[in-house]
């Protein structure tokens, strides 16, 4: 059995939720950041470890990407967003935010450990680990070496989805973690102006592929032109703060699943 790695002196973390998708390109930073932005509105202390290395987007989407992260002795200090949300991603190490990381396997799961063992993350009630895609290093590291609490599965409403979101259940429960639920992005696009839903990916199908593997669909998110452009601008937390009742709603959903942090 490989032994849990232990986090910094003074640092106290209630719950780690690790975020995962089968595969790339279906919004799973987007759906982190949502979730630390609901649950910070609800008043918890939470913090992000952007674990995808090699494609990080948290500081981009907090707009904190000019951002650097110090340290301390031994301690690294992360960086924190406007409503104080703490967040660690190699983007706020390098030099230039589009400096590639040519790394190997290895050397990249070493220093998501890192963003655990040596960050003074102090008081959390929530750490959020954006998994990169897939099933790969990375995911297996974070399940084998850290104490996650919980999953969260992102997926979308394509062809594809069934298998791909087995793949990520599956490696949940072969690491003994439990899954919170599914979180559906990009579900369909509302016109502003008749109110009708618009399927542009295809009518989900996540209830029933949920039912079938006995978990929970947390949400179905829409595809939200003003949600991506404040991503984009590095403004987030805006949106949190003018959808206050759709990520109080969100929020509810994820402490229902997640249960109790004392």
């Amino acid at each position: 059995m490989i032994q849990k790695e232990k986090p910094l002196e003074g640092t106290n973390i209630k719950k780690i939720i690790a975020v995962m998708s089968g595969k790339g390109g279906v919004g799973k930073s987007s759906v982190t950041s949502l979730m630390a932005v609901s649950l910070r509105n609800k008043g918890y202390k939470v913090g992000i470890m952007d674990a995808d290395i090699t494609g990080p987007s948290i500081p981009k989407v907090f707009g904190i990407n000019n951002q650097r992260a110090v340290s301390i002795g031994e301690a690294i200090q992360p960086a924190e967003t406007v409503t104080g949300i703490k967040a660690m991603s190699l983007n706020l190490l390098v030099k230039q935010e589009d400096d590639p990381v040519v790394w190997r396997g290895p050397v990249i799961a070493g220093t998501v450990k890192q963003f655990y063992t040596n960050v003074a993350w102090g008081d959390l009630d929530f750490l959020l680990i954006d998994l990169p895609p897939g099933t790969g290093d990375v995911p297996l590291t974070i399940m084998q070496s850290l104490p996650v609490d919980g999953i969260v599965v992102v997926s979308s409403p394509q062809d594809l989805v069934k298998l791909i979101v087995k793949k990520s259940v599956n490696m949940a429960k072969m690491m003994d973690i439990p899954i919170y639920g599914i979180v559906e992005n990009m579900s369909y696009f509302e016109c502003p102006d008749c109110n009708k839903k618009h399927y542009i990916f295809g009518k989900s199908k996540i209830e029933e592929i949920a039912k079938e593997m006995d978990i929970a669909v947390l949400e179905k998110l829409p595809i939200d032109p003003e949600f991506v452009a404040l991503c984009d601008e590095g403004k987030v937390e805006v949106f949190g703060k003018m959808r206050f009742g759709f990520c109080e709603n969100f929020a509810n959903k994820l402490e229902d699943k997640i249960g109790g942090i004392e």
